[in-house]
């Protein structure tokens, strides 16, 4: 096997999770080989320096072999190389930190701590009132 489709390669190599997704990625325009995009049926073969945008991160990987079936997670090594600049892997951490400090109030599911402020908030008000305007011996029917 001398080439095999890019779209393949990076679904078999485990940078996507299908398929469908990796063509997506390609017809996006996220998939370079070299600096040029490429569509999805475009063939790699063995030296190839693939670049693939996953924002805010763009991975390079040199392919060292070709498959077109999907690998388990411990083979992948053998067949392609990891090259993304420590740069690039950085932001990765920088928004991985920076995702729990700028969450706007508001946005999202409440926090452990928003969700206790909110219960002690709720029993200090139903502590003198009494929200039963409904009761079954009020009604006149």
């Amino acid at each position: 096997m001398n080439e095999v489709r890019v779209d393949k390669w990076l679904w078999a190599m485990r940078v996507f999770k299908t398929r469908t997704v990796a063509t997506e990625a390609c017809k996006k325009g996220r998939v370079y080989v070299g600096d040029t995009p490429i569509k999805p049926s475009r063939t790699i073969k063995v030296g190839d320096i693939v670049k693939v945008r996953k924002p805010p991160v763009t991975y390079s990987f040199r392919v060292l072999a070709l498959t077109q079936n999907r690998l388990g997670a411990k083979l992948v090594p053998d067949y392609m190389e990891n090259i993304t600049p420590k740069s690039e892997l950085d932001l990765l951490d920088v928004v991985r930190i920076s995702g729990f400090i700028d969450r706007r109030k508001g946005l999202g599911r409440p926090t452990k701590r928003e969700g206790r402020e909110l219960a002690e908030f709720t029993d200090s008000l139903s502590d003198g009132w009494d929200f039963d305007f409904l009761d079954d011996d009020d009604s006149e029917e």
